[in-house]
């Protein structure tokens, strides 16, 4: 058993990183954490995948922000382990390395015509409209009167709010110039989301539903043959009152009468199971197949062979996150996550491997909200203090001999000072407009800002 102080690496400065470094900071008074992120800002998801009309969530970045003061937590942006430094090189450094890498791409639709052009993933607009620095920054919303929205999440609901507001709507937010452009240059007129089981099922929370129907643009219309429960539905609803209040606002918009005037309308179809996106490869999407579908009394749905096709020119797949692998690291294909038990990363023959852990959506999937993450992280960290004692320490121990490590590869990090110098910079950049900030978008320019000195 070493005496030493322990030394930990948590790769992934997003929430779940974030939390799993508080958690050990506070359970060990001698502890010292690094926190990496390829990106060279911290806060991952919270930056790069909260809505920007959702300033409510982002609010929680002071919480993080004074958990990276902590002398004990030092940030290392810019470095992405696994490519950049080996997983093995970083553990002659550390005692143990907690990976929180999320869960940022698309999981797959497969059905026909899935990769058709305008078929897309949510993950890739989301990444747009937050203007990731390393995604697609360019988007064309022009010439489609109607697109469809697979999937009723939280997800599928920032994609077709996103879709159906004008662009002028969020000029408040941090959007930059680049992403207003593309969102009031929209010639569309009607986003249609589709869930394949009934409304009693449906994974959204109520405050994400209703802030569909708060924009005086646009109209939210619930097709009513859609509205269907049987006896699971009805239990699962006796069991949640929020999934009692998202049926009750879903009842309520699909008996209302719809409104005249010039706006929007986001179309909300239960029971409407994806079976085709049509189009061929020259034109892209031209429309969307479905299969009504029947509830079978057990919370279970079957095909009634009754189809639908739906006139869309574009299709925005909201069916779930999934995690990428991680060089040197085992993954597990089928669910799309690092092998673990309880946050301890297992080897291909099913043992845990010394030293090497799991938090957050790369441990258990992306399912939960952003809260959820703390007791997943707890349940972490009380593991690897537990293995503590057996623990083979790292050679090299110190804050200098790691940066001094990164700084031979020619890396460009960051650390917190940086972000701090970003942060009052975008916040100056919205100023002159009252808006709380304006993103920079490039690599290279938060990069520059950051590390300029102060």
């Amino acid at each position: 058993m070493s005496s030493l102080p322990l030394r930990i690496a948590v790769v992934g400065a997003g929430p779940a990183g974030i939390y799993a470094s508080d958690i050990l900071t506070k359970q060990d008074d001698d502890v010292t954490v690094d926190l990496y992120d390829r990106l060279p800002t911290p806060y991952g998801l919270i930056r790069y995948g909260v809505a920007p009309d959702h300033p409510r969530i982002k609010q929680i970045i002071v919480a993080l922000h004074r958990v990276m003061e902590n002398p004990r937590i030092q940030f290392f942006g810019n470095v992405q382990v696994g490519v950049d430094v080996k997983v093995d090189e970083l553990r002659q450094f550390y005692d143990a390395v907690i990976f929180a890498t999320g869960a940022e791409r698309d999981r797959d639709l497969q059905i026909p015509g899935d990769h058709l052009p305008r078929s897309y993933g949510a993950a890739d607009f989301v990444a747009f409209y937050d203007s990731h620095p390393d995604r697609e920054q360019t988007w064309d919303l022009s010439d489609q009167r109607a697109v469809a929205v697979i999937g009723v999440g939280n997800v599928g609901l920032d994609v077709a709010r996103l879709l159906a507001r004008t662009g002028d709507e969020l000029l408040y937010t941090e959007i930059p110039p680049h992403v207003h452009r593309v969102l009031a240059d929209s010639t569309i007129t009607d986003v249609h989301m589709f869930a394949r089981r009934g409304p009693a099922q449906a994974k959204f929370t109520p405050v994400e539903l209703r802030e569909l129907d708060h924009s005086p643009n646009v109209q939210c219309v619930v097709a009513p043959e859609g509205m269907e429960f049987d006896e699971a539905s009805e239990r699962e609803m006796a069991g949640s009152k929020s999934l009692r209040m998202v049926v009750d606002v879903l009842s309520d918009w699909a008996m209302r009468d719809a409104q005249p005037g010039p706006h929007r309308r986001i179309h909300l179809h239960f029971l409407e199971n994806p079976v085709e996106i049509l189009g061929d490869e020259q034109t892209g999407v031209t429309g969307l197949r479905t299969e009504h579908m029947e509830l079978t009394g057990d919370g279970n749905v079957r095909g009634t062979g009754e189809f639908t096709t739906w006139d869309v020119q574009a299709v925005y797949r909201a069916v779930g996150y999934r995690s990428e692998a991680i060089d040197d690291l085992p993954f597990d294909t089928a669910k799309l996550v690092l092998p673990n038990e309880a946050g301890r990363v297992l080897d291909l023959d099913g043992t845990p491997m010394p030293g090497i852990y799991a938090t957050g959506w790369v441990k258990r999937g992306p399912v939960g909200l952003i809260g959820h993450t703390k007791s997943d992280a707890s349940e972490t960290v009380a593991n690897l203090l537990a293995d503590a004692a057996t623990l083979a320490p790292a050679p090299h121990r110190s804050r200098e001999e790691v940066r001094a490590m990164l700084l031979a590869k020619g890396l460009p990090i960051t650390d917190f000072a940086g972000w701090d110098r970003l942060d009052s910079y975008e916040r100056s950049l919205g100023e002159p407009e009252s808006r709380e900030r304006i993103k920079v978008t490039s690599r290279a320019e938060m990069t520059g800002i950051a590390a300029a000195s102060s």
